[in-house]
């Protein structure tokens, strides 16, 4: 069973730093695109970041381009999302996702984190 495992999330001031990573249980993503997805409380899911397979292509969100960046590492099976300088709105459950395809969209992605929660306070 492929499991992706988020980690990293937790409670930072505003302009603060976080460094989320997700880890996948199989050799097999190597050769997949990896996005990162949030949601709020009460709010819809929404694309923040996302790679290629080879990290030559990165895609990003306007909201969170200039403070966030994704990257991987193949060797370890992970793909990282560092963000800086960190708003409360960007308060939410961060989720990893997996496809064969590069993509802004959720619906594409077909295999999926359980979430970590980032939580900026003001």
């Amino acid at each position: 069973q492929v499991q992706l495992v988020e980690s990293g999330g937790g409670l930072v001031q505003a302009g603060g730093s976080l460094r989320l990573s997700c880890e996948v249980s199989t050799r097999t993503f190597s050769s997949y695109a990896r996005g990162w997805f949030r949601q709020a409380p009460g709010k819809e899911r929404e694309f923040v970041a996302a790679i290629s397979w080879s990290g030559g292509s990165k895609i990003y969100a306007d909201s969170v381009k200039g403070r966030f960046t994704i990257s991987r590492d193949n060797a370890k099976n992970t793909v990282y999302l560092e963000m800086n300088n960190l708003k409360p709105e960007d308060t939410a459950v961060y989720y990893c996702a997996a496809d064969p395809l590069l993509g802004d969209s959720g619906s594409e992605y077909a295999y999926w984190g359980q979430g970590t929660q980032v939580t900026v306070s003001s």
